[in-house]
């Protein structure tokens, strides 16, 4: 018999499904889509929704893939633990520390966002405000996971009710049914107008637009890992693998296309005040700035009680399985893993002092090595379930949430992520953060087979390996 994942590490069980559910839904809606959303827009015009969607197909590729695997075997290690176990050590050793480096930068990030909203509301330097931000969340994580499941279940509540709400009033106004909101003369003008129409920039845009929009969904995947510490995480994955596609269908889709739809694209305003502020403002939606802030300042605050948590999720199952330093796998009582939390955590605050005292470029270019990393971490996902999934068949296994064309839509996966790294390549303003990235790969990379070679394979848990005799 298989143990669950929190018997076999000693972390707590305390989300609810509520909780998951929550996360599961909320967990595709980052920051990135009200503050980020502007700079694809300026690049690809109304174009931009073809970004959207030949982005999300990829995150609801990946997405099943990690389901599938996640529903056999629920691990708070997710992909870097199947990596481990699929590729080798090396493999889980390198995912691993790499999905904790894209996490920690998160911190300093979303605490500068926050401190900058609360800062221009009560004033106060801003890195008291990152401060205490920061302290908030984390002594909240360390009380129990079932206080980052319910400040999150909140933030997530807020978040979806504001996009809710958003689309709903878009569509009323594109529809012309919002009194005032007749904005070009005709409703839906902006979306194929005098702005050049739906492909101003050509095709090409919507290519450069896909590397924009495609960051935005990092996040998605922490169900998998939050999922390990509810009292039924196949339950929770499967729900939140089957319904994806309608959240990004809705969330980003339904959402952008409010957009673009009542705004030209090449409008001042969205730079100046950013999308979503200005949509409101276009469609006469008064404290359209101040609703704005109040959404922003929750999705940076849910982003950040998340980098939390995964951060600190990671680097234990790291230190469980001798990646990292065995004094990050203790836990508390109450399950909590405090030192995994409080190291992340400091490493997080060292990169928000950096982000005030370095200078500009330095801080610049330890955020550019997290620029491709999501196409990193993807590709070894899809390699992995290559793997999985044959073991799992051998084995007589049905998890259940399966990938669909089992292989050949998991080959696709890969050959679209080695297009988009290309395309990093070719264009420009992309090959910086592509060669940074790759440059933090390689040389994870090498320390995780040196630690291979030093270790030895990392032990396979006793039930798994007789799945697999």
């Amino acid at each position: 018999m298989q143990l669950a994942p929190q018997e076999q590490s000693g972390l707590g069980t305390g989300l609810k499904p509520r909780h998951i559910t929550m996360i599961s839904i909320a967990g595709v809606i980052g920051a990135g889509l009200f503050v980020g959303s502007k700079t694809a827009i300026a690049e690809a015009g109304p174009g931009v929704l073809l970004s959207y969607a030949f982005a999300g197909l990829l995150v609801v590729l990946v997405m099943r893939m990690l389901g599938e695997m996640a529903t056999a075997h629920p691990d708070t290690g997710s992909f870097s633990t199947y990596a481990d176990r699929a590729l080798g050590r090396w493999a889980g050793f390198s995912v691993g520390w790499l999905y904790w480096w894209f996490w920690v930068l998160v911190i300093p990030v979303e605490a500068t966002a926050a401190a900058d909203i609360l800062s221009s509301w009560i004033g106060a330097p801003q890195w008291v405000w990152a401060l205490l931000v920061t302290l908030a969340l984390t002594a909240s994580n360390l009380t129990s996971v079932g206080n980052y499941g319910e400040f999150e279940f909140w933030f997530a509540g807020v978040k979806v009710v504001a996009i809710v709400g958003f689309i709903a009033v878009g569509l009323l106004a594109i529809f012309g049914v919002l009194p005032g909101s007749d904005i070009s003369g005709t409703p839906g003008f902006s979306l194929t107008g005098d702005a050049g129409g739906f492909l101003p920039n050509g095709f090409s845009a919507v290519l450069a637009g896909i590397l924009l929009t495609m960051f935005s969904f990092m996040g998605t995947e922490i169900v998998t890992i939050a999922a390990a510490e509810s009292p039924d995480p196949q339950k929770g994955v499967r729900r939140a693998v089957n319904s994806v596609i309608g959240r990004i269908g809705v969330f980003y889709l339904g959402s952008i296309f409010v957009v673009v739809a009542l705004v030209p694209w090449n409008s001042a305003a969205l730079d100046a005040d950013g999308s979503f502020q200005t949509t409101l403002q276009a469609i006469g939606i008064p404290g359209a700035a101040t609703i704005m802030d109040v959404v922003i300042l929750t999705a940076v605050a849910s982003c950040l009680n998340s980098a939390l948590y995964t951060a600190s999720r990671m680097v234990f199952s790291l230190s469980r399985r001798g990646d990292a330093p065995v004094w990050l796998s203790h836990v508390s009582r109450r399950g909590v893993p405090y030192p995994a939390i409080l190291a992340s955590t400091v490493v997080g605050f060292l990169a928000v002092v950096g982000n005030y005292l370095l200078p500009e470029k330095i801080f610049e270019y330890l955020l550019a090595t997290s620029g491709a990393l999501a196409l990193v971490i993807y590709a070894f996902i899809a390699l992995s379930q290559v793997v999985v999934r044959r073991r799992l068949d051998e084995a007589g296994e049905r998890p259940a949430v399966r990938m669909w064309l089992f292989p050949w839509l998991t080959y696709a996966t890969i050959a679209f992520i080695a297009v988009v790294l290309v395309l990093m390549v070719v264009l420009p303003g992309q090959r910086v953060q592509l060669a940074l990235s790759l440059v933090l790969t390689v040389v994870v990379v090498a320390l995780g087979l040196r630690h291979q070679r030093r270790r030895g394979p990392a032990a396979r848990p006793a039930d798994e390996a007789a799945a697999h005799r």
